[in-house]
């Protein structure tokens, strides 16, 4: 567990929990999900001692799900978000060999070890993790999966803004000004990340896209395929529980008092707009990842009909050409026939040049009906 008291312009580390919050600031408490249930007496002190009122027991347990949805819940004294993140490349691989879907295999040793399951790279980036915050008027409480990156970089980049800040001004426009602000920021972290893997998506498509197109074809990743459709309903719904507990938080705000963000009316209405507008700016990067899981959903299956539209173009075309050189021999076929015919008395049967003239006929017959058929393309790869 944390405890990180902010001001105007700066931030402070404390190992125990401070009587109160700063005059000019707040105080944020921040540990690992692994942590909740043992913490949990320190964490109802904080919030009876700083926040003013204990932590329902189903808050309570929302913070130590590790599975939750994104929430958002509010009581008269606090906001409750849950908000899942994007897991990073090493948290997806550790649980990807900690699903029960894991073979185990014994060696020759004995010793069982785990073969993890095979997935494509970009598509396994789709794993979240559950966050919580509990927000207060000058208490933050926060919940993170086990080394999880939000809390410690933007504990990082707050160091480094107060350090390298060159006036108090410009270290207090970096600060977070309220529990709810800090929030918002660490929540805009999160959803840049989804942003940045579209381009992993992308391009992995794309090279599917390639693969589906050539005209000899031989698409044999039906399973990958589908199974990267589903991650991308997967995405779409992470994103929409997202969109739906911001807009709901964002209107709580908006309803809130005055007096909630300041003391003086002017900086409560600057607050609040600040707030607002932070709000809708994570809304809208919501949004785009929204958006932009619908385009490559629907890119998808539009090359995938591509894909068998050419596959039944082709195959018409090889059809085309079988029903044209059956059309040539089929009247070869007739007169062979009919002069195979088991008569005494037949036209040319008995005549030394009957074979040619009907052989002559024959070929006539042949450059009559292609020369038609060149002409008419059907012979051609692409009829008209």
């Amino acid at each position: 567990m944390q405890i990180v008291e902010f001001t105007a312009d700066s931030l402070r580390f404390s190992d125990t929990l401070p009587a109160q919050a700063p005059s000019d600031g707040f105080v944020w408490v921040f540990l690992d999900r692994p942590e909740v249930e043992t913490q949990e007496p320190l964490l109802q002190l904080a919030a009876q001692q700083l926040g003013g009122s204990v932590l329902l027991d189903l808050h309570s347990q929302d913070l130590g799900n590790a599975g939750h949805c994104s929430h958002y819940d509010y009581t008269s004294i606090y906001d409750l978000i849950i908000f899942r993140r994007l897991a990073t490349p090493l948290e997806t691989r550790l649980d990807r060999e900690q699903e029960a879907a894991v073979e185990l295999y014994h060696g020759q040793g004995g010793e069982p070890y785990i073969k993890p399951r095979g997935g494509l790279p970009a598509f396994n980036r789709i794993n979240s993790k559950a966050v919580g915050f509990v927000v207060f008027d000058r208490l933050l409480i926060s919940v993170h999966p086990r080394g999880c990156y939000t809390a410690t970089n933007f504990i990082e980049r707050a160091l480094s803004d107060a350090k390298f800040s060159v006036d108090s001004v410009s270290a207090r426009n970096r600060m977070p000004s309220s529990p709810a602000d800090l929030v918002l920021r660490m929540v805009n972290t999160m959803v840049d990340s989804y942003i940045d893997v579209r381009k992993e998506l992308t391009q992995q498509l794309e090279h599917w896209q390639a693969e589906l197109l050539k005209p000899n074809s031989r698409f044999i990743n039906w399973g990958s395929l589908m199974s990267a459709r589903s991650q991308l309903h997967v995405l779409e719904d992470l994103c929409d529980e997202q969109h739906d507990a911001i807009q709901e938080w964002l209107d709580s705000l908006r309803e809130q008092p005055m007096s909630s963000f300041a003391a003086d009316t002017q900086l409560a209405h600057t607050r609040r707009d600040q707030l607002v507008a932070r709000a809708r700016d994570v809304i809208e990067h919501i949004q785009r990842v929204v958006h932009h899981a619908r385009r490559l959903e629907q890119s998808a299956e539009t090359v995938v009909q591509i894909h068998f539209s050419a596959q039944s173009n082709r195959t018409n075309s090889i059809m085309r050409t079988l029903t044209a050189l059956t059309a040539i021999f089929l009247p070869l076929n007739l007169i062979t026939g009919f002069f195979g015919m088991n008569f005494e008395f037949m036209p040319l049967i008995h005549s030394a040049d009957g074979f040619w003239w009907v052989f002559g006929a024959m070929i006539l017959l042949v450059i009559v009906v292609v020369t038609v058929f060149w002409r008419k393309q059907y012979l051609a790869r692409t009829a008209r």
